[in-house]
C-alpha cells in the first residue's frame, strides 16, 4: 500500500507481539526499500534490543521507555528511534538532550507504553520539528491522519490501532483508506508548495 517502514513489536505484554524469528520471515519478503524497525519497551539492557534485532534483521530500533538502554555501545549500528509520550508539560526544545536525532511522539497514557489509539496536541509536534525528526502517532486514523499531516508536516506517521479490526488484527479496508489519506494529504502538500 507504500509503507516506508513496518514495525515488529518485541514487547512480549503487546497484543501486537511478535517473535524475532517470525519477524524475520516477514522481514526477508519486504521490498529492498522497505525499512523494518523493531520496537522495545520499558528495556535497559542493549544487548537484549541488539541480540533481538539482530536475530529479527530489523534496520532500526524504537524504544520506548520508562527505561531505556544506552544509545550507544551495541545500539550504534540501528537508526535509532526514541519514543516520547506527550504529556501536558512537554517542551519540545527538550529533544535535544535525549540523545537520538528521530523521535515518534505519541500520547501519553499511565497504563500504556505505546500504542494508546489516543490523540494529542498536534501543535506540540509541529514545535518539535523544529529540534528533530518527527514520526507522528496517536490516534492517528484514516479519519484524522490527512489533517494530522497537513498540520505537523511529520517525517513520518505511525499507525497500529487505527486500522484495526482488533488489538493486533489489521483491517484491509481501514488500512486501504489510511494510506488513501496519507497520499492526498502529500499530493495536497506537494500542489501548494
Amino acid at each position: 500500500l507504500g509503507a516506508t517502514a513496518f514495525g515488529f513489536n518485541f514487547y512480549p505484554p503487546s497484543p501486537r507481539s511478535i517473535t524475532p524469528e517470525a519477524a524475520r520471515e516477514i522481514i526477508r519478503k519486504l521490498p529492498p526499500l522497505v525499512a523494518a524497525v523493531g520496537v522495545f519497551a520499558n528495556v535497559s539492557d542493549a544487548q537484549h534490543v541488539a541480540d533481538v534485532a539482530e536475530i529479527a534483521g530489523v534496520t532500526a530500533v524504537q524504544l520506548h521507555g520508562p527505561l531505556f538502554p544506552p544509545l550507544d555501545g551495541v545500539l550504534a549500528n540501528y537508526n535509532l528511534i526514541r519514543a516520547v509520550a506527550v504529556t501536558g508539560g512537554f517542551r519540545a526544545e527538550a529533544l535535544r538532550d535525549l540523545g537520538a536525532s528521530t523521535f515518534l511522539l505519541d500520547a501519553f497514557d499511565a497504563n500504556l507504553l505505546g500504542g494508546t489509539g489516543k490523540p494529542f496536541d498536534w501543535s506540540l509536534a509541529r514545535e518539535a520539528n523544529q529540534f528533530a525528526t518527527i514520526i507522528l502517532a496517536g490516534g492517528l486514523s484514516p479519519e484524522n491522519v490527512a489533517e494530522a499531516i497537513q498540520e505537523v508536516r511529520p517525517f513520518a506517521v505511525d499507525v497500529a490501532s487505527g486500522v484495526e479490526a482488533a488489538p493486533g488484527i489489521k483491517d484491509p479496508i481501514k488500512l486501504r483508506a489510511f494510506f488513501r489519506e496519507v497520499e492526498r494529504a502529500d499530493r495536497s502538500h506537494n500542489q501548494a508548495s
